[in-house]
This record gives structure tokens, sequence and C-alpha cells, in this order.
């Protein structure tokens, strides 16, 4: 039985493509293979989504990008992470950690809280 398809809330994805080239210089399908990996398959970002993201982190100079030989052999544009990206990171990951909090609350609440 496959595990229902689970979708990313709006403006997710840029701060989970940030934090997984954070851990290292990585490809397009590199991060989208990590992501399903890490999340246990819950997590699968499709190329209509991913690229279009890693285009909007590039321009807005939170990742770097170099071709580089990828490990079958072929070009890949290899996504690093930037000083800017960096402390973009940390402010996505602090409202993260605010929003799923403010979530967790409601979702314990019971009546006449």
């Amino acid at each position: 039985m496959s595990k229902p398809k689970t979708d990313l809330p709006q403006g997710t994805l840029d701060m989970l493509v940030l934090r997984v080239v954070a851990l290292e210089p990585i490809h397009g399908y590199g991060i989208a293979a990590r992501l399903k990996r890490i999340s246990k398959d819950v997590l699968q970002v499709q190329q209509g989504s991913l690229y279009p993201a890693l285009h909007r982190l590039e321009n807005r100079r939170w990742l770097s990008a170099d071709w580089k030989t990828s490990e079958t052999g072929r070009e890949a544009k290899y996504y690093s992470l930037t000083k800017a990206g960096a402390k973009q990171l940390v402010l996505e990951d602090e409202n993260w950690q605010r929003l799923s909090a403010a979530v967790r609350l409601v979702m314990k609440s019971e009546a006449g809280s």
C-alpha cells in the first residue's frame, strides 16, 4: 500500500531545499532524492516544483551554482549555500518552529480552550 501524497505548505519547499543544500553541495536530482529519503518517502518533490525553487533561490543569492561532473559521469549543476542563504535558513527555521508549535497547540486544544 502506497503512502498518501503529502502537499508541502506554501513556502516550505525553499526552507527544505536550503537545509539539504546546507549539508553539502548537491545537484537537483540529489536534492529531491535526499528529501524523499530523509522524510521516509513522505516528501516527494516533483521537478516542476523543485527547479523553479532552485532558480528562485539562486536569483535571491541564497544559493550559488557550478557545473560539475556527477557520480554518473554527466555534467550537473551543483548548488551550494551562500552566506546570505545560511542567514535565511536560520530565519526560515525560526519561523517554522514558531508556526509548527502554534499548529500543535491548536491541534491539542480541547473544547472551552
